[in-house]
């Protein structure tokens, strides 16, 4: 240990400093910690607030700027929107002259009315679109006067085709069916003429039809070449009528072909001014109105490209404002800051140094600094304090230390003493194994020598009546299918020995190496169970298994084998009483998640509350005087939990048995004894 007088003198030298930053430690180590904190608070705030006015003017100029841009992207936005709203009108009017519907019209209106009034909406809030907007004004005024127009002539259009085109048609068309009517004797003179005429007004009537709906030059052409056919034959017929009726009928048909003839040609005048219309007025209209929204919208992007780059710049202007604003700040706060740290860290690491070199064990190290009054030195006080406690407490800690190793001895010679009895119940498992081999392995061998020793005494009695000579076919016969019959019972039981001394042999294996492997669910449990089939006979304990093919599992089968063994010899030794059918059930699903789900079950006496709370801890048992170890449930627990990489979970009821749930994965995972076995293979 060193002398109290080193580290004293060591710890009482206090660092360097000089000039103003002397000046200022010394001016702000007269105030404690407290008050030194706020007063760092106080100017973080003072700068906090400077920087948020400076923002909150940079914010304002940005906003305005930022504002300025949005309306002119806004304005950009509605002159497209004008733009197409133009293209849809002129396609309505042309769809109202083909269509003329009330819903067409109000379509036409609203969207009129949608266009001006938008654009003078937005160029009242931007005065930059005030001189475009009466452009634009001026010309849907003049595509409004033309629709007028349109609109006027389509009536007359529509008044013309009903008063000279369908009337004097339905007239005609009566005094068709009146001249037909006359004519009896359909070998008359003048019936090809009629019907020549009759056709000719057919064909003029579907033309004139198609005319007045497509306005095209072509059905109006054929039509006046279907009158002028009717007017030519009239003459004919007239010279050819029997009577003052088909006369008068005839004289009427050719004044109201020619009342069509002229109406069809004042409707072809009619549509031409249409057209006119739609072509001098409403189309050349619509053509200057997108002129004038494609020059508004080349205007809106020179705006919103000379208002992006008023934004960009106010945005450098203001960043780089702010970052040399932010660095002064900084430079303030880093060199108060400073003072004030070092106001503080210099008597804590004096107090630091001190704490280390008690912390090394060094408990004659003296606490400087006890004597002065702020918080630093209320911690030396402690500290002193702490040291007294800790040379008192030093003689405490080496007791406890001697305790601490006596109760790890202890703990040593408790674990060797449960892996003892853990090997204990491996034997014991081992001892039912063989016992279950030599039972199960008896009875085919049992079989076999008695078929043996059968087939030795007829042997016997055939040689003996071959000596005789009273040998018959019939005889010879039965003793070869006797012999037949006891070789193939002979060869089946040996053959079951074998396998059954195979099916035993890896069990074995399975127990005394912990290596894992691939294997079929099914066929290792009923290796396993079959080994524990005597002590089960003994009891008189009915086993079930269910569990379907195909269940394949990579491993470990002698844990497996080891987990079974122990549920088994549980259920013998603790579930049943003597006065009830005793069942033990195995059931094995495969369940999602590559995960197999197994439940063992008892219908024994059960458990209570207490007995299936400890049921999994070492060493508890209630079967201590029939020679219960404590450890098999608790083995099942650590090999299905660590080795299989599964859980296990307990249920049970007084007088209702006890079921066993174990969910393992498929592929159980791997440990370092694996792998290094598996690196020694290869």
């Amino acid at each position: 240990m060193t002398t109290g007088a080193e580290p004293a003198r060591a710890l009482a030298e206090p660092a360097g400093s000089s000039g103003l930053t002397a000046i200022v430690d010394g001016f702000v180590r007269r105030f404690r910690i407290r008050t030194r904190i706020f007063m760092v608070a106080a100017l973080n705030i003072a700068v906090i607030v400077i920087l948020a006015i400076l923002l909150w003017i940079s914010s304002k100029l940005l906003n305005d700027t930022w504002t300025e841009l949005q309306a002119v992207r806004s304005s950009e936005r509605l002159v497209a929107t004008i733009e197409s709203e133009a293209s849809r009108v002129q396609s309505l009017i042309h769809r109202y002259f083909i269509q003329p519907t009330p819903e067409v019209l109000a379509e036409v209106e609203a969207r009129w009315s949608s266009i001006t009034g938008n654009l003078f909406e937005r160029a009242a809030t931007d005065p930059a679109l005030s001189g475009d907007a009466q452009k634009l004004r001026d010309l849907t005024n003049r595509l409004v006067s033309g629709f007028d127009q349109l609109r006027a002539a389509r009536t007359e259009i529509s008044t013309l085709y009903e008063e000279q085109i369908l009337k004097p048609s339905r007239e005609m068309s009566g005094l068709y069916a009146i001249l037909e009517s006359t004519i009896t004797d359909r070998a008359s003179l003048i019936a090809p003429a009629l019907s020549k005429s009759r056709e000719a007004f057919a064909t003029t009537s579907v033309a004139i039809n198609s005319y007045y709906l497509s306005t095209s030059s072509a059905p109006a052409d054929e039509a006046l070449s279907n009158i002028d056919t009717i007017i030519n034959t009239i003459p004919v017929m007239l010279d050819l009528a029997g009577g003052d009726i088909q006369r008068a009928a005839l004289q009427r048909l050719q004044t109201r072909a020619r009342q069509l003839k002229d109406g069809l040609l004042r409707l072809t005048i009619e549509f031409k001014e249409q057209n006119r219309l739609l072509q001098n007025v409403v189309d050349r209209s619509q053509a200057q109105m997108s002129e004038l929204a494609s020059t508004l919208s080349n205007n809106m992007r020179e705006r919103e490209t000379r208002v992006q780059g008023q934004l960009d710049r106010a945005l450098n202007r203001v960043f780089i404002f702010i970052g040399l604003v932010t660095l002064a700040s900084l430079a303030i706060i880093g060199f108060f800051g400073t003072v004030f740290a070092r106001s503080v860290s210099s008597p804590l690491r004096s107090l630091m140094k001190s704490m280390n070199r008690i912390a090394e064990g060094k408990l004659d190290t003296r606490v400087a600094g006890t004597e002065a009054r702020d918080e630093i030195a209320e911690m030396a006080r402690a500290l002193e304090i702490f040291r007294e406690n800790a040379i008192a407490k030093l003689q405490a800690e080496s007791e406890l230390i001697a305790s601490k190793r006596r109760t790890e001895t202890a703990y040593e010679e408790l674990r060797e003493t449960q892996n003892s009895l853990i090997e204990a119940e491996k034997l014991a498992a081992l001892g039912g194994l063989v016992a279950g081999v030599a039972h199960e392995v008896n009875n085919p061998v049992g079989v076999s020598v008695t078929v043996a020793s059968t087939l030795a005494r007829r042997c016997e009695t055939f040689g003996e009546e071959l000596k005789r000579g009273e040998l018959r076919r019939s005889r010879l016969n039965e003793f070869v299918e006797g012999n037949r019959e006891a070789a193939n019972m002979l060869l089946s039981n040996l053959h079951r020995a074998a396998e059954l001394i195979q099916s035993f042999k890896q069990v074995a294996v399975d127990r005394s190496h912990a290596e894992r492997r691939t294997f079929d669910m099914r066929t290792l449990t009923d290796q396993i169970m079959l080994s524990l089939r005597p002590t089960l006979s003994k009891r008189n304990i009915a086993l079930t298994i269910d569990c379907p093919d195909g269940i394949e599992m990579n491993s470990y089968p002698g844990s497996w084998g080891q987990v079974l063994t122990n549920l088994t010899l549980n259920a013998v030794t603790h579930a049943f009483s003597p006065d009830v059918d005793s069942a033990i059930d195995i059931t094995v699903r495969a369940i999602e998640g590559e995960q197999v789900e197994v439940v063992f079950a008892d219908n024994g006496q059960g458990m209570t509350e207490d007995v299936k709370r400890r049921a999994f801890d070492p060493f508890f048992t209630t079967a201590r005087g029939r020679g219960g170890t404590g450890l098999g449930l608790h083995i099942v627990h650590n090999i299905v939990t660590n080795r299989l990489g599964g859980r296990v979970t307990l249920s049970s009821e007084i007088g209702r048995g006890v079921r066993f749930r174990m969910v393992l994965p498929r592929t159980a995972p791997h440990f370092a004894a694996d792998r290094t076995a598996i690196e020694a293979r290869a």
